[in-house]
Formats: structure tokens, C-alpha cells, sequence
């Protein structure tokens, strides 16, 4: 999954302290279920995004877990209040461990 890169916008990229930033992010992902079969007649193994966390300068500002109704291409909105400047980072973990990572960048007065 490395080569999905999540749309990301934060709608504030400088925040005074206190204030709140909402965050928009949207991931490409297939979201298979595991009920559905191949044109073999094969069932298609369960492939979701089933974590999600976003962290600010490393430390956790929002976390979820996503059941198996989740949809395809997730899009995802949420709010912060903004304490330190730093990296934000939202990663999404699918089923099998990998990871989808995007990053923006946040600076604080």
C-alpha cells in the first residue's frame, strides 16, 4: 500500500495555541468485505482499513476503529485544538498490517 498517497487537507497550516484546526482526508482503498466470490467461485479474503490515528508532533489528537460497513475510499473529518508545531500524521491500518501514511505540516504561535 505504499503507493497510495491520502488526500490531506488541514484547514488552517498556522493556528495560534487553542485554536481548532479541522482536519478533511480522503484514502483510495477497495474496502473488499469477504462475502463476495471470484469469477471462480472463490471467496474474495477480507481486505478493510479497520484502524485509523492521527497524530501531531507524535503524540495521538484522534483515533477510530472502523467495522467492516466501512465504504470504499474513506473520507474522513475530525477537529483538533492546536497545542505544538510539528508534523501531522494520518495513518490508516488495513487487516493484514499494512499501513497507509500522509503527512502535512502544522505551525503553532
Amino acid at each position: 500500500m505504499a503507493d497510495v498517497k491520502p488526500r490531506i487537507k488541514l484547514d488552517k497550516k498556522e493556528a495560534k495555541k487553542g485554536e481548532i484546526v479541522e482536519v478533511k482526508a480522503l484514502v483510495s482503498h477497495i474496502m473488499e468485505t469477504g462475502q463476495r466470490k471470484d469469477s471462480k467461485g472463490e471467496v474474495i479474503p477480507r481486505k478493510i482499513l479497520n484502524k485509523f490515528a492521527c497524530t501531531v508532533n507524535g503524540k495521538e489528537v484522534f483515533s477510530a476503529d472502523f467495522e467492516p460497513a466501512i465504504s470504499a475510499n474513506p473520507y474522513i473529518q475530525f477537529k483538533f485544538k492546536a497545542a505544538e508545531s510539528g508534523p501531522v500524521v494520518l495513518t490508516w491500518t488495513d487487516d493484514d498490517g499494512s499501513k497507509i501514511v500522509g503527512e502535512e505540516k502544522i505551525t503553532v504561535t
